[in-house]
């Protein structure tokens, strides 16, 4: 957890020294919405619905892993669903993504999804002309699920989705840079349901009107040398292991290997993170586990005793049967 992350879990001297610039914050954002909604500035309405899955605090959340499961629960309905995402850590223009992208172009998250699900990415900055872009190149496609984007209200959107870290909740409830806020509190009272990642109450966000818990299960670490090899936990027992993470909340993933009975030694990065031999030099000889958003930029100098844990979300089939209907209507 970093310095300012701390100060951000509750009302501190410095949250309060900063709430003035908090103030200024949260009307330049009104003034913002209000603005798209009286039309002076204007949202642009793909011919396909489209399905904002984000969040209203600054970083992971584990948006990503529920963008997975729409796109396949999307799929299993008959839809073809296309994903557009702004590709945090790349170049920013609009361009597609393969599972052998350059993260360094494209971020990190967005080649994870394209090894992951069989649909069309798209990433740019400008996520309106990724969209298009996206549309453009596969016609047949009619739905869009935009990974983050809650506030990029230049892309209209059938359905918004908020996900919450069951651990770190809303912070301290206030707006940068006082608290961790991008929007008010209140923004959750106007999406159609707030998932809340992991352990965590969810009686702060009574004003949702539907709110459901998501869980990341998974036991199987593959090897970034040779995908088809996979070994299970039990496979580091008596081993010295090392465990990196590179995301929102690295505590996460360690509880996780935890549970799954690890002995291992934690390694936090930042979020979004550019691995480089350095960073791998110290672990030479032992056993590397990270997550998916770790490997896709960690395969240029891994070696055979590194492994990444593939992991899925798991939440009520009611948050799908909401989904749907936001985009197709009653049954």
């Amino acid at each position: 957890m970093t310095w300012i992350e701390r100060y951000w879990r509750k009302v501190t001297p410095l949250a309060v020294l900063l709430y003035p610039l908090s103030l200024v914050f949260r009307l330049a954002v009104l003034a913002r919405k209000v603005l798209y909604r009286i039309r002076i500035l204007k949202s642009t309405r793909l011919p396909v619905p489209v399905i904002v899955v984000g969040n209203i605090n600054v970083g992971g959340t584990g948006k990503t892993p529920l963008v997975l499961w729409v796109a396949a629960l999307l799929t299993s309905r008959g839809l073809r669903p296309g994903i557009v995402s702004r590709g945090h850590g790349g170049s920013g223009t609009v361009q597609p993504v393969a599972a052998d992208s350059d993260p360094s172009a494209v971020g990190d998250e967005p080649v994870m999804l394209a090894r992951r699900c069989d649909v069309p990415i798209w990433v740019g900055r400008d996520r309106v002309a990724a969209a298009n872009a996206l549309l453009s190149a596969h016609p047949v496609c009619d739905v869009i699920v935009c990974d983050d984007g809650l506030q990029h209200y230049r892309l209209a959107r059938n359905v918004e989705v908020v996900v919450v870290d069951g651990e770190r909740g809303l912070g301290n409830g206030w707006m940068l840079p006082a608290g961790p806020l991008r929007e008010p509190r209140a923004r959750l009272s106007s999406v159609e349901a707030v998932v809340v990642n992991g352990d965590g109450s969810t009686d702060m966000f009574l004003q949702a009107p539907a709110v459901f818990s998501m869980a990341l299960r998974g036991g199987t670490f593959r090897n970034l040398l040779n995908p088809d090899h996979c070994v299970a936990p039990e496979y580091f027992a008596g081993r010295r292991v090392h465990a990196i993470a590179g995301i929102g909340n690295p505590r996460r993933f360690f509880a996780h290997l935890q549970h799954l009975g690890l002995d291992f030694t934690a390694h936090p990065f930042p979020d979004h993170h550019a691995y480089t031999k350095a960073d791998a030099a110290p672990f030479r000889g032992e056993e590397v586990v990270m997550t998916e958003k770790d490997a896709v930029k960690c395969g240029g100098f891994a070696d055979e005793r590194w492994w990444a844990l593939a992991v899925d979300a798991e939440i009520d089939p009611a948050f799908g049967e909401l989904v749907v209907r936001g985009i197709t209507g009653p049954s």
